[in-house]
């Protein structure tokens, strides 16, 4: 089966990637990588109005849904564009109350979920006590520069998410490979809690789902911008006085790559689309697209290098910007051993392993 998009999200991704491509160029993106203006993204996004999109206009959003979510997710993982705070801002925006995501959409106020992006997001709560917050929570996305931390907690009254404004928390950043992405460890000491709005063990279901479904779209658009790198390459490259790509096992490894960019794309938008339509399997379908799809790019990376040789990983070759976005989109969120396992509990009627 092959996904079709409506005339509308065609449209829309489109545009984007004509806005991206005029301006984030890879030299940008470069130099963005590099700690030059790191805010700058963010800044553009919500200014020129791709920040709303896949929000509804209720809470001043530009419309759409998760397939508008997971569209520029594709496009920003073909970009290699930072997009740590948007990829925060919408795993928070299910937590957030209507006037606290007309605050985040209106680039007034940046809430993020203080969850651990190297597992599936599970509920780890912190203990609350007197008012206050004390614990560490590792691998926050797009910690650095938040305003208020939401923080799955455990108190008297049970489990709640607890508001902490980020200036009472300590944010230690991470080194990551792929610097497209930033990622810190968040630690509070007696930190006051601002609010704390009750939950249950559920609430964040919906977040471990549009996790998975997101990761995977941005894993595609890597997959797509690889295989058009490779592609290209192998029509400059030449061994023993012949274009590479007229090499047969060049042209296998090309074939294999466009099979795993066809089946991901699929894969990857069907799950958004059931995300939105709210179907009772969405969850299971984001578990298959964010193993399949995250587990076969980061193998197409590996033919695409194998392509390029050793010039593909330099820092003047844009190959290696999306290398290293598939390797952490693999393990972003969860590895694809650990989402393949909530499938086998699915299908076996078992209880699903947290973690």
């Amino acid at each position: 089966m092959h996904w079709e998009l409506s005339e509308e999200q065609e449209l829309f991704a489109a545009s984007l990637r004509e806005w991206l491509t005029a301006k984030f160029p890879t030299e940008v993106v470069r130099k963005l990588q590099s700690g030059e203006d790191p805010d700058r993204f963010t800044d553009a996004l919500v200014k020129e109005g791709w920040w709303g999109v896949g929000y509804s206009e209720e809470v001043s959003g530009q419309g759409g849904g998760v397939l508008e979510l997971a569209l520029a997710a594709r496009e920003f993982g073909r970009a290699a564009v930072p997009d740590s705070r948007w990829l925060a801002a919408a795993l928070v925006a299910p937590s957030l109350t209507g006037q606290e995501l007309g605050d985040q959409l209106a680039g007034a106020k940046r809430f993020t979920l203080a969850i651990r992006a190297d597992r599936i997001p599970t509920f780890e709560p912190l203990v609350a006590q007197d008012g206050s917050l004390t614990g560490t929570v590792r691998h926050v996305v797009g910690a650095r520069g938040t305003d208020v931390f939401v923080v799955p907690v455990k108190g008297p009254e049970g489990l709640g998410l607890a508001r902490v404004s980020a200036a009472d928390a300590v944010i230690g950043p991470d080194r990551l490979l792929d610097r497209s992405r930033d990622a810190a460890t968040v630690e509070f000491t007696g930190a006051p809690i601002l609010e704390a709005v009750p939950t249950d063990e559920s609430s964040l279901s919906r977040t471990t789902t549009l996790a998975g479904v997101l990761v995977a779209a941005d894993a595609l658009g890597s997959a797509e911008r690889m295989l058009d790198l490779a592609v290209e390459y192998s029509k400059q490259r030449k061994q023993f006085g012949q274009f590479i790509g007229s090499f047969q096992a060049v042209k296998h490894a090309a074939a294999q790559m466009l099979v795993t960019v066809e089946a991901s794309y699929s894969t990857a938008l069907y799950a958004a689309a059931a995300l939105d339509a709210g179907i009772d399997a969405a969850a299971t379908i984001a578990a298959v697209a964010k193993a399949q799809v995250t587990g076969t790019v980061a193998d197409l990376a590996e033919s695409a290098l194998t392509v390029h040789g050793a010039i593909g990983y330099t820092w003047e070759h844009d190959l290696h910007l999306f290398y290293k976005r598939a390797k952490l989109d693999r393990t972003l969120f969860g590895p694809p051993a650990a989402w393949n396992e909530r499938i086998a509990a699915v299908l076996l009627d078992e209880p699903v392993r947290q973690g």
